[in-house]
């Protein structure tokens, strides 16, 4: 599946999204779960600064994403969303949520799907869940995705699905790996189904 993305803006106001025009799908995990390996593995090129110091997005980042290398007009905007849970930035990025973050997840018309990386290697994480309930209580579509799924056996790949099912309180959970490829097929039918139902609603 080819797509053809280019980088639009960085947001750290809500004066600065772009007009709400076609349906967005967000990124959101903690600093540490692959998000940005992630994000280029869907889209073939490395757009998402991939930094060895987790927690460096600051801003909501925005990324055109069309079929064509010749289309002007994007089909779905990727947003890159700061994450969160990390010890040492973590006090400073929760006190950024309130002011534009939060209104985006809340009140951003075109926002299509929320997609909630969490490590698939770990227990379900306090943070991870508050998240969900937060989408929950906004009424988001939201899909968890288990990054990093390389490194489990089938055995570790069975457990940890039980696990974070349970302690995420979801049915929602796909499996990725941005490292072999696994689930990326799989994760953009899930994103053009949602895509394409938010442009029906609308029109």
């Amino acid at each position: 599946m080819r797509v053809y993305p280019t980088f639009l803006l960085s947001a750290t106001a809500a004066t600065h999204f772009p007009p709400p025009s076609v349906p967005e799908i967000a990124f959101l995990g903690r600093s540490n779960v692959g998000k940005s390996s992630l994000l280029n593995a869907l889209l073939g090129s490395k757009q998402a600064h991939v930094s060895s110091t987790p927690g460096r997005t600051r801003a909501i980042n925005f990324f055109s994403i069309t079929d064509s290398p010749v289309r002007q007009q994007p089909q779905m905007y990727f947003t890159d969303l700061p994450g969160y849970g990390y010890a040492k930035i973590s006090k400073s990025v929760s006190a950024e949520w309130p002011k534009f973050i939060e209104p985006y997840l809340e009140k951003r018309k075109t926002l299509a799907l929320c997609l909630c990386l969490v490590d698939s290697n770990i227990p379900p994480q306090g943070s991870d869940l508050q998240l969900i309930n937060f989408l929950k209580s906004v009424d988001r579509p939201f899909l968890v995705v288990g990054t990093k799924a390389d490194r489990l056996s089938s055995n570790g790949r069975a457990k940890s699905l039980i696990a974070l099912r349970r302690g995420l309180e979801t049915e929602d959970l796909l499996f990725c790996s941005a490292k072999t490829g696994a689930g990326l097929k799989e994760l953009w039918q899930a994103i053009f189904q949602r895509a394409g139902e938010a442009e029906a609603s609308a029109g």
